[in-house]
């Protein structure tokens, strides 16, 4: 029995400080705090409602669609506490908007990574699920995401994300003093032969517990770095914010669609027009 002082369950979440008036239906989750600056320069009006930890939630609206975004902070243990208490609260979508590493050599610096599914190489979504659940991306907010980078004119890539643990090790990196973890020599040719898109640390777990919990999720990562051509640029950033930004107000259509047509999914036959 939990007692009252533990209740996860009380209306003010404990490690995000808000409650369900102080968010919209659909948030954005960028792990890095202060990548809420770049998201909300997009928007027409926004609030600060929270800030505990590394979890920084604001408000606002864009094209007259609510939106909010909550940054997570690193890995996939504090966005799985994120997801968690923003559907506690009656938030139904997610879209985590991030940075990643590129393994593919036709992949450039500043491009966008659209995730379709997700390599479960995180531990959080081990502790809710068997292991070959598959993690996926719900096929509205990729459709949206799409949407969104073709219209911005972007360049984008769609397909399956690897979510580590560790941005060292678990990445194929060297630690201290060049250790390297077992595997570590073919983790990045395995990955790239199986034509994975990208690396990167949360992707993974807020798939698949928004699947488990019946709800709608998506990613989309700015190239940081192509591991296969060996370069490094913060150029971009932007870029995901702006494409996550403009595909919730396309997400909104969506549903506004699917509720005069009365149906219950969105489909290529219909138009967001």
């Amino acid at each position: 029995m939990t007692r009252d002082s533990e209740d996860p369950n009380a209306d003010v979440q404990y490690h995000l400080g808000i409650d369900s008036a102080d968010v919209a239906d659909t948030v954005l989750l960028p792990g890095n705090p202060e990548r809420l600056e770049t998201i909300i320069d997009f928007w027409d009006d926004h609030e600060l409602r929270a800030r505990h930890r590394e979890y920084r939630t604001a408000t606002g609206s864009y094209e007259g669609t609510p939106i909010s975004v909550t940054s997570t902070g690193i890995g996939s243990p504090s966005a799985a506490i994120a997801v968690e208490e923003l559907a506690r609260v009656g938030v139904d979508t997610f879209i985590r908007v991030g940075s990643c590493g590129a393994i593919q050599p036709e992949m450039d610096i500043g491009d966008l990574v659209i995730t379709t599914g997700a390599v479960r190489q995180e531990g959080t979504s081990d502790e809710y699920v068997r292991e070959d659940y598959p993690a996926t991306a719900d096929h509205e907010v990729v459709s949206a995401l799409i949407a969104a980078a073709e219209r911005l004119g972007y360049d984008y890539h769609t397909g399956v994300t690897m979510s580590a643990d560790s941005f060292y090790a678990g990445q194929g990196r060297p630690g201290v003093d060049g250790f390297e973890a077992a595997g570590a020599d073919d983790l990045v040719d395995e990955l790239k032969a199986a034509n994975v898109k990208n690396i990167e640390m949360e992707a993974s777990a807020i798939l698949t517990l928004a699947n488990l919990y019946g709800l709608r999720a998506g990613a989309v990562c700015t190239v940081y770095a192509n591991r296969e051509t060996g370069t490094f640029r913060t150029d971009g950033e932007s870029r995901a914010a702006e494409t996550a930004t403009l595909a919730t107000h396309l997400l909104a259509k969506m549903d506004a669609v699917k509720r005069e047509a009365g149906v219950d999914r969105w489909h290529a036959g219909l138009s967001l027009e």
